[in-house]
């Protein structure tokens, strides 16, 4: 089958990471899988199976062209411009060979200048079989990427999404840019009733049948796929050579990555918080903790009293698997994620996980065996958490986390739940 994944990035990103894990079990699988993407990193450029969606200034040009119309209608607010998409305008990719050479074609994190939902429209006319993988709220909202506490997607009564909180000043004039986005999306899958939305987590379907865009859709749960053989539960290289020398050989580490750690979504403010009780808690045992990903303002980091190293963005293939070979857990105090890569890459290495329950952190932690979950913002309850992660650590503990990953989240299961899809006629 010739299938075609379309994402906004190749590497950057959780749900580029993902998307690219996924060519790789699908060409692994016999397919003739092929990736275009608005943004192609250096490695993508030398696969041939990766390809620009389209040439640079084009891609710039939709860029700023989707920024500037939404950042006009949400009332000239640059506070929440990213958090938010309109998919007004994007690329041309019905133009594209490998769209028209596809079978089927498999949407995932398509925002920021990317697709415009009219587009969609057009690669379904030419007869696709349309797979959409949504990763956040995005398509079964209006505007929004994660609504939060917010309830109007699922509104009935003057439409959903209206009156959004994203929406400011003058562009609170009805219709506004959320409510009208809502309508172009619910228009898009009436015209094509045989698009099928994958969550991948069983909360982001219950969003899903909630919306009153996706309800009654064909909406089925298939997890991300992910690399087993990159993960390992022994670290393989000492701690200078790792670069967590200053932490001392004998520190029971705990580490939090993202692509970029102090994007308000992860809740950092609340790690610092948290860390610095576990400071307290800890008594003589040595305890340090490991970041990784970007950070607008190290200088945010000086009010953490635990010994710590930050490593700034870590690209080398390899070198988040020894951090977490390293580790004893792994931290999430994200406000809300749809099914957190790092929780599932702590526990291939054998990291305890710990995290809010918001999200799809019940996919993962599936059973109180399997790591930590506490109610949203109980801070002093995830402290004591990695108290006792830290303490419980063993070989025994670490098998056990890594086994539970094979089972769920192996390539060759998750494939045949596409393929299962795909063939469904």
């Amino acid at each position: 089958m010739r299938i075609l994944i379309v994402n906004h990035s190749d590497t950057l990103g959780g749900a580029s990471v993902v998307s690219r894990r996924l060519l790789d079990a699908f060409v692994a699988a016999g397919h003739d899988a092929r990736m275009l993407v608005a943004h192609v990193s250096a490695e993508g450029r030398d696969n041939p199976r990766i390809a620009p969606a389209s040439g640079g200034a084009a891609t710039k040009g939709a860029f700023l062209a989707e920024e500037g119309w939404n950042w006009a209608n949400i009332g000239f607010s640059r506070r929440d411009l990213f958090k938010i998409d309109s998919g007004s305008f994007g690329l041309a990719l019905h133009c594209h060979p490998w769209v028209r050479e596809a079978d089927a074609v498999l949407l995932n994190w398509v925002n920021q200048g990317m697709l415009s939902i009219e587009e969609i429209g057009r690669i379904a006319a030419m007869g696709k079989r349309i797979v959409w993988t949504m990763h956040d709220m995005w398509p079964l909202t209006g505007i929004c990427h994660h609504a939060g506490s917010c309830r109007g997607y699922a509104s009935e009564g003057v439409g959903p999404c209206s009156r959004c909180r994203f929406v400011h000043g003058l562009g609170r004039l009805v219709p506004e840019l959320s409510q009208r986005t809502a309508r172009r999306k619910m228009r898009l899958y009436d015209r094509v009733p045989e698009l099928e939305f994958v969550a991948v987590s069983s909360w982001l379907e219950a969003r899903a049948r909630e919306s009153a865009l996706t309800r009654g859709r064909r909406i089925r749960v298939i997890p991300n796929v992910f690399p087993m053989d990159e993960f390992y539960t022994a670290p393989q290289q000492s701690r200078e050579e790792a670069g967590l020398g200053t932490l001392g050989a004998d520190a029971r580490l705990i580490v939090m990555g993202a692509a970029r750690l102090d994007d308000p979504v992860k809740g950092f403010d609340t790690a610092i918080e948290v860390l610095n009780r576990v400071d307290e808690l800890r008594g003589d045992v040595a305890v340090g903790a490991v970041f990784f990903g970007g950070l607008r303002d190290p200088e945010v980091l000086r009010s953490l009293r635990l010994p710590h190293v930050h490593l700034g963005r870590v690209g080398e293939k390899g070198r988040v698997a020894e951090l977490y070979a390293h580790a004893s857990a792994v931290l999430s105090t994200s406000h809300y994620e749809t099914l957190p890569g790092t929780l599932i890459e702590g526990q291939a290495a054998g990291a305890w996980p710990v995290s809010f329950d918001r999200g799809g952190q019940k996919d993962i932690i599936s059973d109180p065996s399997l790591g930590s979950l506490l109610g949203y913002g109980d801070t002093e309850g995830m402290a004591r958490a990695l108290i006792e992660a830290v303490g419980g650590d063993s070989k025994e503990r670490r098998k056990h986390l890594r086994e539970s990953v094979a089972m769920k989240f192996s390539p060759e299961a998750l494939v045949r739940k596409y393929e299962e899809i795909l063939g469904d006629k």
